[in-house]
């Protein structure tokens, strides 16, 4: 998720790394050597065509600058330091920049296979003997399989049994080729993790190393493995795969967007940290596609029966919308109007205020824990099929920067030794105490934001209606659409995007910087600390305004005669004529679709101009070849926090397409029309624009698996309490099936004629307060005594008016009934899907069994070889002795 270039310059007394001594060597002994560039554009290799080339290191020439002799020191100590530990090292001058020097490393075999053994690389054994069966729930591969990539461009790999790689017991291994056994990918993971732990100056007991703080300070410019060939070009090398080639045709290139992601090609170029995100959202996708169905036909039928709806017929008839007049909305400026007048409104909101849509909400509840449920077993085929099952469960390497602060002793609660911990237990308390005390901090800020926004939308709604007609004389065309309410929405949304964008640059640091202070062990630990922080910031940046127009926004805003004001002094916000649930659905449209639209631009526009830009300026003659290490340095480095963002994005989409599709049917057919996009967008970026990533393991999503558990579970909540309270349906229900007919109606049947004259209360002008009086009064409006507003209230001359009535009380009930049966049905369902759909493929386990046994075979195997060759002397010995 995040850019594995993190380390800083630590400093502490020892350095791990096995069988290596971390003693600093002389460098005049120790000289990187230089070699001129053979004219070989694709080669992979050293200039003997031998070495393969696993790691770049860029840096510029300032022997002849007096100011930047340290640089040039730390970077021979450096380059010392790795030819000590055994790397192989290779100098070449830049065709482009005479002052640039890439420096290439190697590693030998032997060095590979320490590092493998380390890292607890898995390698091949044997070739799979289990066939495997598709699982009865892997309904998805039955219409997929036609849409993969051809096997004659893209070879599907061979299965193996796999184990932990050990030195000792190569002969167990399944190695045909030593310079084939351990991929590309392997071998520039093995290399940065050397890298990154490399000294290169020394005072006494204090080391400073890590290649990372030197690409931080500018004494190296540029650290990274290479792409295989260019992208839209195959490589001239006879030995070369040609897998970056292959990704952006049959993956990456536009032509290809109905295929399938070839996911072990991109994981064994990528590594699986790329390869999980990959398949996630390629799962993602697929099970959008559904959705999207359903609400789609969900918006179809609402669309189709808008005009057939009684209670949008009423609002509409000039003789019943017509002749109803409606209380002002606002103190003073505002005036009456006439309730027809929100005909076209009342008609949109048919479209997604109606049955279906409380059909969909139930259906998107269930989908969401089908969706995680099933993923869940397809992450656990990929766990196997990418060797990761046990990932976790290995002794995970602490970070850099928490071995730099151990200077704490306790003892280990499983093995009972002395270790060194950087903090003791109080000092871990306070740390984490400060990194929740910070969240909230900002999460209270965001809401702070919120509070001062909804402020200046009702102070200014009050200056543009009084001012804004008269200032736009001039502007005769535009006057009759610049309304104040226009004017004050579009202001509020530029200056809340405004707020959201700085709080979001400012946040990011304030979250990386609490990390660090908190001091996570190791990298995943540090990876789901920041996730977590991240996200409910973002949760609480991008939902605040759509939760306030769901449940706050017209809520509390008591009568025409006794408004409620916010601080004593701004009138609380109303809805729209046609109810909150339109403006909900609006919201929801032009934040994800906008969001969506800017960031599939930002993601392909700059990248590419940041690109152009370079090469305009570094151009050469066409006559110069540029070898291949150059050709990517001449790209764009991968962020810091990697794939975070993208991560992000994708979890956000995932929060508006279940907490709000209540209000909203459409938004999984936008999500899916956008993750089409996403997926080729995101595939053409990292092949063609970004230097390739150095690979990281990785055996799910991390932290997100979580939050997306929790954003399901919210979703059922959130779902029921905007059905129930926001929108108009449980009001509808009331009145058809109790108010509609005896004791409470005059219809011999259930109906719903009546309905809007039931539902809006009356109340006598007579009792506008001074503060709340209307200036105006439209021409129409004659002798009239009375006006209508939204709510469930006594009528004047009762001897409780302006009270709620019982028909209030009724649908508060009403809708308390629904948000618990509905809650406690979809849960229950949510509940026996978890149950009855397995985490684990039948077919995976028994292949973990069968691999697990293998590797306790090979160990028993190899024990019962290292008994034989110490009993057999023994055995000569006695032999002797009896002859």
């Amino acid at each position: 998720m995040y850019d594995i270039m993190e380390e800083e310059e630590f400093e502490f007394e020892a350095v791990e790394l096995p069988d290596i001594t971390v003693e600093l060597p002389d460098i005049a002994c120790c000289f990187c050597p230089q070699a001129e560039f053979n004219g070989k554009s694709d080669s992979l290799f050293f200039n003997d065509g031998v070495r393969r080339i696993d790691f770049v290191l860029v840096y510029e020439d300032e022997d002849m600058k007096e100011i930047d002799k340290n640089r040039t020191f730390q970077k021979r100590k450096v380059s010392a330091s790795l030819m000590k530990m055994g790397m192989e090292l290779e100098a070449a001058r830049s065709v482009v920049d005479e002052k640039l020097l890439f420096v290439k490393v190697h590693m030998p075999w032997d060095m590979l296979c320490t590092y493998a053994e380390v890292l607890h690389i898995k390698m091949p054994i044997q070739p799979n003997d289990l066939c495997t069966t598709s699982s009865p729930f892997n309904f998805l591969s039955c219409i997929t399989k036609h849409f993969y990539p051809s096997e004659d461009l893209i070879a599907k790999e061979t299965e193996y049994f796999t184990a932990p790689f050990e030195k000792d017991r190569l002969e167990y291994f399944y190695v045909k080729d030593r310079d084939l056994f351990f991929t590309p990918s392997m071998r520039s993971r093995m290399a940065y993790y050397i890298l990154s732990r490399a000294p290169y100056e020394v005072r006494g007991n204090i080391k400073k190393f890590g290649v990372t703080k030197l690409l931080d300070g500018g004494v190296y410019k540029a650290a990274y493995p290479l792409h295989d060939c260019r992208f839209n070009v195959r490589s001239k090398e006879d030995e070369c795969p040609n897998e970056r080639y292959l990704l952006y045709n049959e993956w990456a290139h536009p032509k290809s967007f109905y295929k399938m992601q070839p996911l072990d090609l991109i994981r064994k170029y990528y590594g699986e940290k790329i390869g999980i995100y990959f398949a996630w959202l390629g799962f993602y996708t697929a099970m959008l596609a559904l959705a999207a169905i359903v609400g789609l036909g969900c918006f179809i039928y609402g669309y189709t029966t808008q005009e057939t709806s009684t209670w949008s017929k009423e609002v509409c008839d000039p003789l019943i919308g017509g002749n109803i007049v409606m209380c002002p909305q606002c103190d003073k400026e505002c005036t009456y109007w006439r309730l027809n007048s929100t005909c076209e409104s009342s008609k949109k909101l048919c479209i997604f205020d109606n049955y279906g849509t409380l059909v969909f909400a139930v259906f998107m509840a269930i989908w969401v824990t089908v969706f995680l449920e099933f993923w869940k077993r397809y992450q656990a085929e990929l766990e196997y099929e990418w060797d990761t099952v046990e990932f976790l469960e290995q002794e995970e390497q602490p970070r850099p920067e928490y071995e730099a602060k151990c200077n704490h002793e306790r003892i280990n609660p499983v093995t009972r030794a002395k270790e060194k911990v950087p903090y003791t237990a109080c000092g871990r308390c306070i740390r984490v105490s400060l990194g929740i005390g910070t969240v909230l901090f900002w999460i209270v800020l965001i809401l702070a934001s919120v509070v001062a926004i909804i402020v200046y939308r009702l102070a200014v709604f009050f200056s543009f209606s009084t001012r804004l007609q008269s200032d736009l004389k001039e502007l005769e065309p535009f006057k009759e659409y610049v309304t104040a309410q226009m004017a004050t929405s579009v202001t509020a949304s530029v200056i809340s995007f405004v707020v959201i964008m700085v709080l979001n640059i400012l946040y990011e640091r304030v979250a990386i910087w609490i990390t660090d202070f908190e001091l996570p062990r190791t990298k995943t630990d540090y990876e789901n600390s920041l996730t977590l922080k991240m996200f409910l910031f973002q949760f609480v940046n991008y939902y605040s305004s759509c939760f306030y127009i769901a449940f706050a926004k017209g809520k509390v805003v008591g009568y025409p005669g006794q408004p409620v004001y916010l601080l004593g002094k701004y009138r609380n916000e109303e809805c729209d004529p046609g109810g909150c649930l339109i403006e909900l659905t609006t919201q929801l449209t032009v934040i994800m679709g906008g969001k969506a639209i800017w960031n599939n631009i930002q993601e392909v526009l700059l990248p590419w101009m940041k690109n152009l830009i370079f090469r305009y300026c570094t151009r050469v003659g066409s006559e110069k070849v540029i070898p291949r290490w150059e050709q990517d340095y001449q790209l764009q480095p991968i962020g810091k926090l990697g794939l975070f963002y993208e991560y992000l994005e994708m979890v956000i989409q995932f929060g508006f397409v279940t907490l709000f599709v209540a209000s909203f049917p459409l938004a999984p057919v936008l999500a899916l029309v956008n993750n089409l996009f996403e997926i080729r967008v995101d595939a053409w970026k990292i092949i063609t624009q970004f230097r390739r990533m150095v690979p990281e393991k990785a055996q799910d999503i991390g932290a997100w698996q979580p939050i997306l558990q929790g954003v399901a579970i919210l979703a059922v909540a959130s779902n029921a309490m905007i059905i129930a309270f926001t929108s108009d349906m449980i009001p509808r229900l009331v009145y058809y099936w109790s108010f509609s007919v005896y004791p409470y109606g005059d219809h011999s049947s259930h109906t719903m004629q009546g309905y809007i004259n039931n539902t809006l209360s009356v109340f006598d002008i007579q009792d506008f307060s001074n503060k709340s009086q209307p200036l105006q009064t439209p021409y129409w409006f004659n002798n009239s005594t009375t006006c209508r507003y939204r709510d469930f209230r006594y009528p004047p001359g009762h001897h409780r008016q302006y009270e709620y009535s019982i028909y209030y009380w009724h649908v508060i009930a009403a809708k308390m009934a629904f948000i618990i049966v509905v809650e406690h049905i979809v849960y229950l369902t949510k509940f026996v899907l978890s149950y009855v759909i397995p985490d684990v493929p039948y077919t995976v386990r028994e292949q973990i069994k069968r691999e697990k046994y293998l590797s306790q075979v090979i160990l028993h195997e190899t024990n019962l070889k290292l008994v034989t060759k110490r009993l057999k002397p023994t055995m000569n010995d006695n032999n002797t002795f009896l002859l």
